[in-house]
């Protein structure tokens, strides 16, 4: 539930911001270059019509881009760049004035930090790039595995029947000992000695 209120927030923040930023640069390419460059030069910006068109593309492309939820992290640092050098070169000309031009400036570097949500562009092109990943690993273990099994033959397969572990080899005492070519006799016991005698 946290998450999914996340994603909305992230959804509408996007394009209440996005779109502002949109039509502030529509409203610039409507007015022309020319005219948008006077305004600038007007509020004593250096280099108007230069300011006019860069100021124009960010704010329209930043904007959609935004609003589609598309590399928002880094659009949202370029947008709030482009409304910290307008504040600082020359001050706000309409229809933004310094407070909207500061909230926009606010909601665009928090958006570069909280990130897009899963309602996005971007969140749609990392899931599938994950989800691909997965496969094409998953694939190559397979592969893999299919590789190692054919290397191994049937008789080389492992025996797992139990054998018995050899212990110390014992020698077992000789009852006969052969004395040059012919069985030495075994000890005599002195008993039967005796009743020889």
């Amino acid at each position: 539930m946290k998450r999914a209120l996340h994603d909305l927030a992230s959804l509408v923040a996007r394009i209440g911001v996005g779109g502002i930023f949109f039509a502030n640069g529509w409203q610039k390419l409507e007015d022309g270059i020319t005219q948008t460059g006077a305004r600038f030069a007007e509020q004593g910006a250096t280099a108007p019509n230069a300011w006019a068109t860069v100021t124009m593309l960010t704010e329209l492309i930043g904007g959609a881009l935004l609003i589609a939820g598309l590399a928002v992290s880094v659009v949202g640092l370029v947008l709030f760049a482009e409304a910290l050098a307008v504040f600082v070169a020359a001050p706000p000309i309409n229809p933004i004035s310094l407070n909207e031009l500061i909230l926009l400036g606010a909601a665009s570097i928090l958006l570069a930090v909280v990130g897009a949500g899963r309602v996005s562009v971007d969140q749609m092109v990392v899931i599938r790039r994950r989800e691909a990943e997965a496969a094409d690993e998953f694939a190559a273990d397979n592969e893999a595995d299919q590789v190692i099994a054919s290397f191994r033959e049937p008789d080389e397969l492992e025996d797992t029947a139990p054998h018995p572990v050899p212990g110390p080899r014992q020698e077992e005492p000789a009852s006969d000992v052969l004395v040059a070519g012919r069985k030495k006799p075994a000890p005599r016991s002195r008993k039967s000695a005796d009743v020889d005698e």
